[in-house]
């Protein structure tokens, strides 16, 4: 299986080190796990419009060490039901990298992205070149290769679905 290229704008932009991924829904949200809930509080603080303009297929781009703290899921989830595809970050905290990767969630680690990209710029990840493609500006960056079991994770879809293709066990109805 081969991981799909990630094609979409750049939502948003966290531009401060070590930031903190509780703080997209609020910490004194970080329990709650109805979307239509966390919806309301999605990005409020940064861009109360943020929930009305993005759109599936777009992309978060972080500074260094993105998803520093406990990394609590809701903040992520809503994201991926607001149809965010993907993060790209000059790095990420070991916790929060890890957490994504299981759930089949995109990371992309590319020291320099934060001089590459604007906010709204059109931009391709290609995994097979290693180059994120800025549509916008015309250029292109390298990223750091995914490992052999980051990929495989990504390609699967997740932990639980990647333990299922290498034991060979048919997926679980969980409906």
């Amino acid at each position: 299986m081969e991981i799909q290229n990630l094609k979409g704008r750049v939502a948003f932009i966290f531009d401060e080190p070590n930031f903190d991924i509780d703080q997209i829904v609020g910490v004194k949200n970080i329990k709650v796990q109805d979307l239509d809930e966390l919806k309301k509080h999605a990005m409020a603080t940064y861009d109360p419009s943020f929930v009305d303009t993005v759109r599936p297929g777009d992309l978060l781009v972080g500074a260094d060490n993105f998803g520093y703290g406990h990394p609590h899921y809701p903040s992520m989830k809503i994201m991926r039901h607001l149809g965010v595809a993907g993060v790209i970050a000059e790095s990420y905290a070991p916790g929060y990298w890890r957490g994504e990767m299981s759930l089949g969630f995109p990371q992309v680690t590319c020291p320099g992205i934060l001089d590459f990209v604007k906010r709204w710029d059109e931009i391709e990840v290609c995994w097979k070149e290693g180059i994120i493609r800025n549509f916008t500006q015309g250029t292109s960056i390298s990223f750091e290769p995914l490992t052999q079991a980051d990929a495989a994770l990504l390609a699967a879809g997740g932990l639980v679905p990647y333990l299922q293709e290498v034991m060979g066990i048919s997926p679980v109805n969980t409906q």
